[in-house]
């Protein structure tokens, strides 16, 4: 059975999609969910803070505009999304900080979470592991503590503030961040991009991240990490069973037109994508589970706002 909390994103990214309307089956989709089907799965939905910057597209508004972020808070809670996971480096990227301090503020307001996912330096792994002492200790500062503005808005999992780790260089010595952090009170978890890693024992958890599966990315977008998402719930529960498991769902993903991309694509498949995801998610609930992403539209994974279904989505969706 589909939990109606998890559905919901579904059905609206499915539903939203242009083109992709039908008169009937998207009735009987929302229809087949009981009204007592319910869950305790937290939606987050990751959040980039980078538009407005020159470096980034213009995607039509400031991620420093207080109107736009009200706008963005209040859509989401309408699509029982309950909190922003916002891209973080540090003093690496001062716009990036200043964005985050006014979602966190604006969070606060709106009865809604916020959580940071620090994005890992590609320095070597002296600089890595100080860059990472040095901006947690920063975020603690400036976000963290009870005279922090809009603290009350950060997202904690039993009585433990959440941070979320995307690696880059892989670099950064863990071990050491975690013996610092482990200082605090109380003390963070940690949550890294799930995959092979020296340093498991120094994260709480691990959380599932866009991926085509065993078969790699294809021309054509075809493979939407079917099998990624069946592994990683089966390895949690099997290797990982003390850890925290957080899963994830996306609506595709493509880089091709990226100044930094490799060409990498996964095709919505007019909304089945995210909903395929989705449904996988929904057989193995989790405390958490991740949309990626809210709004990234430079690697194409916007939820956001609706996008078209060309008419590749359409023959391949027809098919399946």
């Amino acid at each position: 059975m589909v939990p109606r909390l998890l559905l919901s994103i579904a059905v609206f990214a499915f539903l939203s999609l242009e083109g992709c309307f039908h008169n009937g089956p998207q009735h009987a989709f929302v229809d087949s969910v009981p009204p007592s089907a319910a869950h305790t799965t937290k939606v987050l939905a990751v959040y980039e803070p980078w538009f407005g910057h020159p470096q980034h597209i213009d995607v039509g508004y400031s991620s420093q505009d207080p109107v736009t972020i009200k706008k963005q808070i209040e859509q989401a809670k309408r699509e029982s999304i309950s909190g922003f996971v916002v891209d973080w480096y540090g003093d690496r990227e001062p716009f990036i900080d200043k964005s985050y301090a006014l979602i966190q503020s604006i969070a606060a307001e709106t009865n809604f979470n916020v959580a940071m996912m620090y994005d890992e330096t590609d320095q070597d792994t002296a600089e890595a592991t100080d860059d990472a002492l040095t901006a947690f200790d920063d975020f603690r500062e400036k976000y963290l503590g009870s005279g922090a503005r809009g603290s009350k808005a950060y997202l904690t999992y039993q009585g433990r503030p959440v941070i979320f780790i995307f690696p880059k260089g892989r670099q950064t010595d863990w071990n050491r961040v975690r013996a610092e952090i482990n200082k605090w009170n109380p003390s963070p978890l940690l949550i890294y991009e799930y995959g092979s890693s020296p340093y498991a024992s120094a994260f709480d958890g691990f959380y599932a991240w866009i991926n085509p599966g065993k078969k790699g990315w294809s021309a054509d977008g075809a493979n939407w990490g079917e099998d990624y998402l069946q592994d990683f719930y089966q390895t949690m529960r099997t290797k990982y069973p003390d850890k925290i498991a957080i899963g994830a769902a996306w609506p595709g993903f493509d880089d091709r037109n990226a100044s930094w991309g490799l060409k990498r694509y996964i095709s919505r498949r007019c909304g089945a994508t995210l909903k395929d995801t989705m449904s996988i998610a929904s057989e193995n609930p989790e405390p958490f589970l991740v949309i990626a992403t809210w709004n990234d539209y430079e690697e194409g994974t916007a939820i956001e706002r609706a996008a078209k279904c060309d008419s590749a989505e359409r023959a391949s969706t027809a098919s399946k």
